[in-house]
């Protein structure tokens, strides 16, 4: 029976003119990243499978690759239960492998804490456009800033990320983990009901009010909650008199503070961004992570009609290591959704050096091949990207291929030019 040639459901294979874009981006993120203060790290891909399943990740934990034990530890006849069974998995995020790591190296780390973080992710999710079972995560994070500064910086740094890459006219929605639980008590929903009520809130994009009100009522919840709730939604505005407005409509279900932050950090934002896009209010904006504790926000683009990147305040999370409490803001981009945006748009990575082929003609004697290798060694020092192949018999396909493939500058090395003299 032949080999599959077709990557397993949901990975994918990666083209050169694809790895170059990544490549690019990788680059670029890292270089953007390090100008704020950002410090690169690195943590394993696998991670104990009990972290995975602190109840931390949301739907996530449905979506972990498990790892068998292994040697003498795996033994199937014995095993009853899952745990026999399984001890790790492939991490599904990079932000609980950060808090593992922060609670284990705290003393060897300045705090606040600025860490930069690029690698490969796996869920087991079903598989669409942008979205795969395999997928590279960018991430920067701010650990032990209890202030909104930690926003700000995640903000400006990611959005002059964004500017760079050319991308224009993104909105960054912005809410409050606090905001939406003041909404729903205002409203009259029991505490214990909170996250059932955020899981339908979330569907507002897809499925409007309308299917809200219907699947909040369905869910047995009063109607006249119900209708408050939703009327609170209709009279907040997505800007900075909407969060004044729910500061005081809100009055004793919310702390002043939190509204008064989201102000600050967008108003701060406003005043001091570089690339060209928009900071909005989003009351609806909810985030699937459980372990969010605070401000939270998502970037918005409308050639993709989705979110590329998102984030927010998990303050527990690395508490849940060292049972301390450690304030903690992250941002992550969808380096996928971007990069596949970019190749369908033609991008062009800019101030790129030029790239040469030298196609050596068959017979060329072995002083040809060696004044032509010196050639090419002196344009690599120049910083070209230089590519030296013998010549195909089919050699306009095969210029053709070259210039999809960005090479500009193509030679035809003839045996009559690179000969030694006398025996041509």
């Amino acid at each position: 029976m032949a080999l599959k040639k077709k990557p397993v459901t949901g990975m994918n294979d990666m083209l050169p003119r694809e790895m170059e874009i990544r490549d690019y981006v990788i680059q670029m993120i890292k270089d953007t990243y390090r100008t704020f203060g950002f410090s690169a790290i690195e943590t394993p891909c696998v991670e104990h499978i009990e972290n995975l399943l602190s109840k931390q990740g949301g739907e996530n934990e449905q979506l972990i690759f498990k790892i068998l034990k292994r040697g003498a530890k795996l033994n199937l006849e014995t095993a009853k239960t899952e745990s026999d069974l399984v001890d790790g998995g492939l991490r599904y995020d990079l932000t609980l492998p950060l808090s593992r790591y922060y609670a284990n190296h705290a003393n060897e780390l300045p705090s606040p804490f600025k860490a930069l973080q690029v690698g490969n992710v796996w869920r087991a999710d079903r598989p669409q456009r942008g979205r795969y079972r395999q997928f590279m995560q960018c991430d920067i994070d701010i650990l032990g800033e209890p202030s909104n500064l930690a926003e700000i910086e995640l903000i400006l740094a990611t959005s002059t990320l964004l500017g760079k890459l050319d991308f224009r006219h993104f909105t960054i929605r912005i809410n409050d983990r606090q905001i939406l639980k003041a909404m729903a008590g205002y409203s009259g929903f029991a505490k214990e009901s909170f996250d059932e009520v955020f899981i339908i809130l979330d569907k507002m994009d897809k499925i409007g009010p309308e299917g809200v009100e219907m699947e909040l009522k369905e869910a047995g919840y009063k109607e006249n909650v119900v209708d408050t709730y939703l009327t609170l939604f209709k009279e907040v505005t997505n800007d900075l008199e909407g969060i004044h407005y729910l500061k005081e409509k809100l009055a004793g279900y919310l702390e002043p503070e939190v509204a008064e932050g989201l102000e600050t950090i967008i108003s701060t934002v406003e005043e001091t961004k570089e690339a060209d896009f928009a900071m909005r209010f989003d009351p609806t904006l909810v985030r699937g992570m459980s372990y969010y504790t605070g401000t939270i926000f998502e970037i918005s683009m409308d050639e993709f009609g989705g979110s590329v990147g998102g984030g927010g305040r998990y303050d527990k999370m690395i508490g849940k290591f060292t049972g301390q409490d450690t304030p903690a803001c992250g941002f992550s981009i969808g380096f996928e959704r971007i990069v596949l945006l970019l190749l369908e748009s033609g991008y062009q990575i800019p101030t790129k050096k030029e790239k040469k082929a030298y196609l050596i003609e068959k017979g060329m004697p072995s002083e040809g091949v060696t004044r032509i290798l010196a050639l090419a060694k002196e344009e690599r020092a120049k910083g070209y990207q230089v590519l030296v192949s013998n010549m195909k018999k089919n050699k306009k396909f095969q210029k053709d291929q070259l210039a999809q493939d960005g090479y500009t500058d193509v030679k035809e090395c003839f045996v009559r030019e690179f000969a030694p003299q006398g025996e041509e």
